[in-house]
């Protein structure tokens, strides 16, 4: 990855990190009924849409940066992210209020796992593909449905889809 394309997803990050500090701050620890909010969230993303896999990602670095332990799970098309060397067939242009201007969800998704999130493709994605574990981007794994159906199951975990 390129200098400027690497300055560009961390002024991204943080443009983006920051407008979700900001409503984490003003929530605290509860959600707008009242209810203690999860330090844990898993995403499920699925969508082959460019506009759905970008903003599953800035969500997901939202709650990221509100503290929440992000767990990614990546099946179907968007399993692409994951494929070291995957690019977008062009980045997403942010809010006129976001100084990032264009990002992709790879890029983001990068920066997430910089960022502690525990990213893996689902169980069936590689044995429907033409190839195996290797082509995953470093730190990537193949989730195991035991421990995905735990985490779906318990209260305490956000859990959202896409």
């Amino acid at each position: 990855m390129s200098v400027k394309k690497t300055l560009t997803l961390t002024a991204a990050a943080a443009a983006i990190g920051l407008s979700g500090a900001a409503s984490a701050d003003s929530l605290g620890d509860k959600d707008e009924s009242g209810r203690a909010m999860s330090d844990k969230a898993l995403v499920i993303l699925t969508s082959d849409s460019l506009e759905t896999q970008g903003m599953a990602m800035i969500l997901s670095n939202a709650m990221q940066q509100q503290g929440s332990d992000l767990r990614v799970l990546l099946c179907d098309q968007a399993g692409d992210l994951a494929v070291e060397g995957y690019q977008s067939a062009e980045p997403i242009n942010t809010p006129p209020s976001n100084p990032a201007g264009q990002v992709t969800p790879e890029g983001i998704l990068q920066m997430l796992m910089d960022n502690g999130a525990q990213v893996d493709v689902c169980a069936i994605y590689l044995p429907n593909r033409d190839y195996g574990e290797e082509v995953l981007r470093d730190g990537i794994g193949v989730a195991a449905p035991g421990p995905i159906a735990e985490l779906m199951r318990d209260p305490t975990v956000s859990v959202s889809t896409f």
